[in-house]
C-alpha cells in the first residue's frame, strides 16, 4: 500500500491520540497505532483497551488500506521533520518505509487485524453541549477522583443526568467534589462512571469553542470533539449516595476572602505533618486561627480576618483537600458551612449552588 500526507495535518492527528498510548505495554500491538485509508481521509487509532481515541488527517493520495506503526516512533519522526515536507508511506511485507525530502525511515509494522478496535455503541442516550461547559464541569471536579482505590468504583467520575441538569461527581472518600449545569433541552435520567484515565484524556482534548456530542451507550461513553473521536469503557459499579454526605443546611458560615485564606493555608501547611497533612482550624467571633504541627515538634500559627458571627469551634482538615477545594471555587469570596468539630464542612462561592466541595474531619 501507498498513501502520502503533509506534515502538519499528520502531526496534529498523532498529537490528538498518542495519550493513551502507554510507555509500557502488556501486549505488542498497543504500542502502536491503527493507520486506516478510507475515501481519500486517514484516521489513526489509539487504544489502551480502556480509552480509544481516533483523530483525522487529510491525505494527499492513497488507496483503501489499513496498516499499523509504532506510536511515538511515527511521533518522533513527524516532529522532527522540517515544516510543509509531504510524508510518503510505502509498505513492503512487515516494513514500512517513510521518506520525506532527504530522510528515509523504515518502521517494521504488525497486522492491522490484531489492533484492538471497540465495536458500535448500543447508544442509550445522547447529548449535545458547548466544549467549555463540559470542561467545567471536568475541571471542578476531577481533583476529587480516587487512584487505584479498592473501591474500584470511585477510581472514576460519576456523570449523571436528571431530565434538567447535567452532573459530575467525585470522591476518594475523604472529600467530594459536585458540579452541575442545566442542560439546553430535556434528556433522559442516567449515571455512567467514567475511569480516571478517560476523564484525564478527555479533559485534554476539550477546548473552548465549538460543540461535544456525547453518546452513551451500555458499556461505552463516547464524544466527537471536532475531528476527534473519544471512546472510554465505563466502569461496571454502583457510585455512592453522594446526596447524603453533602450538607444541606450547615448552621455555621465562615465567608473570607479566598486568595487571603488560600495562601495562609499554603505558609501554614509547610509545617504541617508530612503524612497525614493535617491543620486545625480555631473558629471565633469574626476571627480564624489556622494551626499546624509535626513529629519534629515545630508549629506554625496564622490568624486571618473573617466573617463569622458562630460560637467559639475548634475542627481539623487535611489542608491539601481544603487548597484543592478553595482552587476550585470561582470569585474572590469563599464560605465554608461548618456544623461542628466531628463533621464535614461544605466549601463554595457564597450563595452558589453549581459546584459544592466537601471535606471530611480529621481528628488532631
Amino acid at each position: 500500500m501507498k498513501f502520502s500526507a503533509e506534515r502538519e495535518s499528520l502531526l496534529a492527528a498523532l498529537q490528538s491520540v498518542i495519550g493513551v498510548v502507554e510507555r509500557r505495554q502488556t501486549m505488542p500491538i498497543l504500542a502502536n497505532l491503527l493507520l486506516s485509508v478510507e475515501q481519500g481521509r486517514l484516521s489513526i487509532t489509539a487504544t489502551d483497551l480502556e480509552v480509544e481515541l481516533v483523530a483525522q488527517a487529510e491525505i494527499k493520495s492513497g488507496a483503501d488500506a489499513r496498516l499499523t506503526l509504532p506510536g511515538r516512533k511515527l511521533l518522533d519522526i513527524c516532529r522532527s521533520l522540517p515544516e510543509g515536507v509531504t510524508l510518503n508511506f510505502t509498505q513492503d511485507g512487515d516494513k514500512v518505509t517513510v521518506k520525506a525530502g532527504r530522510s528515509r525511515f523504515v518502521l517494521v509494522t504488525l497486522p492491522a487485524a490484531d489492533f484492538p478496535v471497540i465495536d458500535e455503541l448500543a447508544q442509550q442516550q445522547a447529548l449535545k453541549l458547548a466544549q467549555s461547559d463540559l470542561r467545567r464541569l471536568l475541571d471542578k471536579t476531577h481533583f476529587s477522583m480516587a487512584q487505584q482505590d479498592v473501591r474500584y468504583y470511585l477510581n472514576g467520575m460519576l456523570l449523571e443526568t436528571d431530565g434538567k441538569m447535567l452532573r459530575t461527581v467525585a470522591t476518594d472518600g475523604h472529600r467530594l467534589a459536585l458540579c452541575e449545569m442545566d442542560l439546553p433541552s430535556m434528556a433522559g435520567s442516567q449515571q455512567v462512571i467514567i475511569p480516571r484515565k478517560g476523564v484525564l484524556e478527555l479533559q485534554r482534548l476539550l477546548g473552548t469553542e465549538g460543540d461535544v456530542a456525547i453518546t452513551i451507550g451500555s458499556n461505552h461513553i463516547r464524544a466527537q470533539i471536532g475531528d476527534v473521536r473519544f471512546t472510554s469503557k465505563l466502569i461496571d459499579g454502583r457510585f455512592p449516595e453522594y446526596g447524603r454526605v453533602i450538607p444541606s443546611a450547615p448552621p455555621k458560615a465562615i465567608v473570607a476572602d479566598r486568595e487571603v485564606l488560600r495562601s495562609a493555608l499554603q505558609r501554614t501547611s509547610i509545617l504541617a505533618n508530612e503524612k497525614y497533612r493535617g491543620i486545625r482550624l480555631a473558629l471565633k467571633k469574626n476571627s480564624l486561627t489556622l494551626q499546624a504541627h509535626n513529629p519534629e515538634q515545630e508549629e506554625a500559627e496564622e490568624q486571618v480576618e473573617v466573617n463569622y458571627k458562630g460560637d467559639d469551634l475548634e475542627v481539623g482538615f487535611n489542608v491539601g483537600y481544603l487548597l484543592d477545594a478553595l482552587a476550585a471555587v470561582d470569585g474572590n469570596e469563599v464560605e465554608i458551612g461548618v456544623t461542628d468539630g466531628n463533621s464535614s464542612c461544605l466549601v463554595r462561592a457564597p450563595g452558589a449552588t453549581s459546584a459544592r466541595y466537601v471535606v471530611m474531619p480529621m481528628r488532631l
